[in-house]
């Protein structure tokens, strides 16, 4: 069993807080962008596009998050809280929603500069799982989204929270949807089926989906919503939606050739 009771800071000068929670997007977004360029490195003219691309993602993501994570998981609290809105540094991102607001970015980029779209969606698509392994890890290092209480040796007991021993959800997730999706996705945009346009962003997609679905049964619910139909999370019911848009389009897609 393992004690967590780190410290969201990570340092501080003078009065300002530097938590691991920014700097995760930091560095999330920093290593996705210098692995996105390793990947266009023999394309000029994208190269720079992508650069000018990447403040409309930056944009896209924290609009996005947190506008998702407001509707989704916690509206009547931040209708009652509205200066707290803005505190995006004590946590409260949605996934979902910063995806939808990257989409939402790139589309609009992408058409003012008459191009398709999908293009770079595949390429964000390749470094995205980068950013979600430094935020799940950071969520662990905040005591946030927790998992479910369990008795297995490698449970965790979140200080902060209380003195139960509970699954690293944090961990499963860094490790699924961050390490073992980015190896997939990478792999994947080698083979010839995939350099359509479209289809390496719809697996993420897909494959994002089941394994948020499937972790998602070792993860403590949102307090404020619990369980929704059939006993599943607000996270399962959304997934469950997203694994159906990335099917139904991915068939689209395939189909066009």
């Amino acid at each position: 069993m393992f004690i967590n009771n780190f410290d969201p800071v990570a340092f501080q000068i003078f009065e300002f807080e530097i938590r691991w929670y920014s700097l995760a997007y930091i560095v999330g977004i920093l290593l996705g962008w210098l692995h996105c360029k390793k990947i266009l490195k023999n394309n000029d003219k994208f190269l720079r596009l992508f650069d000018d691309l990447i403040t409309y993602l930056i944009i896209g993501i924290i609009f996005g998050g947190r506008i998702g994570y407001i509707l989704f998981y916690n509206l009547e609290y931040y209708l009652n809280n509205l200066p707290e809105i803005l505190m995006i540094w004590n946590g409260g991102m949605s996934f979902h929603g910063g995806l939808l607001g990257v989409i939402l970015a790139t589309i609009i980029f992408s058409k003012k500069h008459k191009l398709n779209y999908y293009i770079f969606l595949d390429l964000i698509a390749l470094a995205s799982p980068i950013g979600l392994f430094f935020g799940r890890i950071a969520n662990f290092i905040n005591s946030e989204l927790y998992g479910r209480e369990t008795d297995v040796l490698w449970s965790v007991k979140f200080i902060s929270i209380d003195n139960v021993s509970r699954h690293p959800s944090q961990i499963y997730e860094a490790f699924f949807e961050g390490i073992i999706l980015f190896f997939l996705l990478n792999y994947l945009s080698k083979k010839k089926h995939f350099q359509n346009p479209g289809l390496i962003s719809l697996t993420f997609i897909i494959f994002y989906s089941i394994f948020r679905f499937g972790i998602e049964f070792f993860r403590e619910p949102d307090s404020q919503i619990g369980y929704l139909l059939y006993e599943l999370t607000m996270g399962q019911v959304i997934s469950i939606v997203f694994f159906l848009l990335g099917i139904f389009f991915y068939l689209l897609k395939k189909n066009e050739n």
